[in-house]
């Protein structure tokens, strides 16, 4: 499956499960408001985690009966799709369970220490754990210190998409300018066309985040997010490793005192480029 049909089929089956299965976001559980106090079904994104695992599974089915792919699932194909399902995992968890009391490591970090166990917490702990279990089995041999930083780059990127989950489209939006440079890399091997299904499917569902009839949620946040950072580590030197890890935790710094949203609406081209095919206030 080349990189373009990974695109197209990552966004059809999307929309054919957006057709098929969406009114189960509608259930009272998922029900959330949303920026303008419009009531809206929540972890839409788990859509994209469901049709990742059919191509998946589709794909590894064309490939068993001599199509397509005859080496069958790559490495990356499998990582990728275990980031996918387990950070969305991770976000549903919250979509359900978490509340709006605490936001933030200080926050969350103030109810662990009260004896409040948040699922903000669970998302930190386990989410890295998920990462260096990705990452252990991405480049094995690895040293332990790097293997840290890659899996703190991976947990990282989660959890900072999911900070820019604050207005309609702005997590999409945000997610393929970050694949952009990662796809030129990766071209055509295999990290380029296991990371193509994953990004069509939350294109498919971009104009539905944009138009308010759903949130992604952290559950697609955190997916398209924990993809992502694996992409980084699957594709990228131990240089730009470092680098990104770096970008990455001054940006997560810098979340816990000021607020992304504000310095959108200061600086113009951010501006426009966020509110590109929102609807009107």
């Amino acid at each position: 499956m080349s990189v373009a049909l990974g695109l197209i089929v990552g966004l059809l089956a999307v929309r054919l499960l957006a057709q098929v299965g969406g009114a189960a976001l509608h259930a009272p559980a998922l029900q959330r408001r949303n920026y303008r106090d419009h009531v809206l079904p929540t972890a839409g994104g788990l859509l994209a985690v469901l049709a990742v695992v059919v191509v998946e599974g589709l794909r590894a089915l064309a490939a068993m009966v001599g199509v397509g792919d005859s080496g069958g699932a790559s490495l990356a194909r499998v990582l990728v799709l275990a980031a996918c399902v387990g950070f969305g995992l991770l976000g549903f968890l919250d979509d359900v369970l978490g509340t709006e009391n605490e936001r933030g490591f200080r926050g969350h970090g103030r109810a662990l220490v009260t004896g409040r166990l948040t699922t903000g917490t669970v998302k930190v702990v386990v989410g890295g754990a998920l990462g260096l279990a990705l990452v252990g089995a991405a480049r094995a041999g690895t040293s332990g210190g790097r293997a840290i930083g890659d899996a703190a780059l991976v947990a990282l990127a989660a959890n900072l998409m999911n900070l820019f989950d604050r207005a309609p489209g702005r997590t999409i939006k945000v997610g393929i300018v970050a694949w952009i440079p990662l796809a030129i890399l990766a071209g055509t091997d295999a990290t380029g066309v296991a990371l193509a299904p994953v990004v069509g499917a939350f294109i498919g569902l971009l104009g539905d985040d944009l138009r308010e009839r759903l949130m992604l949620g952290d559950t697609g946040a955190y997916a398209l997010g924990g993809v992502l950072g694996l992409g980084v580590v699957l594709e990228c030197t131990p240089l730009t490793r470092t680098v990104v890890l770096a970008v990455l935790v001054a940006m997560t710094a810098a979340a816990e005192l000021v607020s992304f949203s504000s310095v959108i609406d200061r600086v113009a081209p951010l501006r426009s480029f966020d509110r590109w095919g929102r609807r009107a206030a």
